[in-house]
């Protein structure tokens, strides 16, 4: 059974106390021996056997390949008469990882810190990343009257990321350290409050938080609606704007079992994420229509549209930032006592099967 990485709940600022950081070791030693060439496995031709794909996501902005491809129909397509599509939405990364450990999903799009997790605590056995999906997209925003104008001035501050050693917890957490400050866990003076989006939202434009490290739409919606202003967009800090937001991945045994299904879900997540770049406007229409059907609350056209200026629609997962990421958790505690192999986490041939296809240029692992 997952164990994902244990979170504070979410409090009101004045009830949170100092505590120490105990994130449960989780580690355990995941060598690369177990990985799959998914090169073996993606010459299959032919109709799939009767199959039913079963298929997760989010309901937000970095999740657009699934709300778009299903809403046009790619995937159906692409995945024929024979395969039958289920999806299931998710709100956090740690509980997609569940369902996919229980069996009851087959493949989902998820970040990248709870997949290392998941992949570390199945001793590399259990999870594979198969596509990027989406890069960039999360912001350190402030609020506007709190005075922060350099990294010097987050000492004595509350910060909210979304969930304690998720990934744009992990990104602040390290960041801080990387600029001479730390977070009260590990004896500094910054408050980092794992907050859930939306109360961070409010707890902003209250004058209750500082700020926030958190992904889109939420920066958008802390600029436009609770007065905050840009600290930091995480695009600086990486080469060339591009770290790993969201990407694809399955459960190896189903990628053992169906890799003709994994392929044509692929081909289908490719095709998808051409069609988006080439049609912008109408991609953030489907999206948001996915997003309001799911949550009962679509987003203003002036915050999808600010806020999908600030990702990138893309098949590349992105491992050089994977990896840093994971070096990230592990100098913050959140990976045990021992760095992870994560040797085996990618199966990207049959991306790159498809990527030949259609002309398009591979990507590296």
């Amino acid at each position: 059974m997952y164990r994902p990485l244990r979170r504070w709940p979410t409090l009101s600022i004045t009830s949170i106390a100092a505590t120490a950081l105990a994130v449960s070791a989780m580690f355990l030693a995941a060598c690369g021996g177990g990985a799959d060439k998914a090169a073996s496995l993606a010459g299959t031709t032919g109709a799939p056997k009767n199959v039913t794909l079963r298929l997760g996501f989010f309901p937000n902005l970095t999740h657009a390949q699934p709300q778009v491809g299903l809403a046009r129909g790619t995937f159906a397509e692409e995945l024929g008469a024979n395969v039958k599509i289920e999806t299931k939405t998710f709100n956090a990364g740690p509980a997609a990882i569940e369902a996919l450990f229980a069996g009851a999903i087959d493949a989902t799009y998820i970040g990248p810190n709870p997949t290392i997790a998941g992949y570390v605590q199945s001793q590399g056995k259990d999870v594979r990343i198969v596509a990027g999906a989406t890069s960039a997209g999360a912001l350190l925003v402030v609020r506007g009257d709190a005075g922060i104008n350099k990294p010097a001035d987050f000492a004595n501050k509350k910060i909210a990321s979304p969930q304690l050693g998720g990934t744009q917890d992990v990104a602040l957490r390290a960041w801080l350290q990387k600029n001479g400050l730390k977070d009260k866990e590990h004896g500094g003076n910054v408050q980092v409050i794992p907050t859930n989006n939306a109360d961070a939202l409010s707890l902003i434009a209250r004058g209750q938080l500082d700020g926030a490290w958190v992904p889109e739409p939420w920066a958008t919606r802390i600029l436009q609606e609770a007065g905050g202003k840009v600290f930091l967009d995480e695009r600086d800090l990486w080469p060339n704007g591009d770290f790993v937001t969201t990407h694809l991945i399955v459960r190896t045994k189903f990628l053992q079992e169906n890799p003709d299904v994994v392929e044509r879900l692929v081909r289908a997540h490719v095709k998808t994420t051409l069609w988006i770049n080439d049609n912008p406007d109408e991609a953030k229409k489907l999206t948001n229509e996915s997003i309001k059907k799911i949550t009962s609350a679509g987003l203003s056209d002036q915050v999808i549209n600010a806020a999908w200026r600030n990702q990138k629609i893309t098949n590349d997962p992105i491992a050089s930032s994977l990896r840093q990421s994971a070096d990230d958790a592990f100098g913050l505690g959140f990976l045990g006592d021992k760095k992870p192999d994560l040797s085996g986490l990618y199966a990207l041939d049959i991306l790159n099967k498809v990527l030949k296809e259609l002309n398009l240029k591979p990507v590296q692992q």
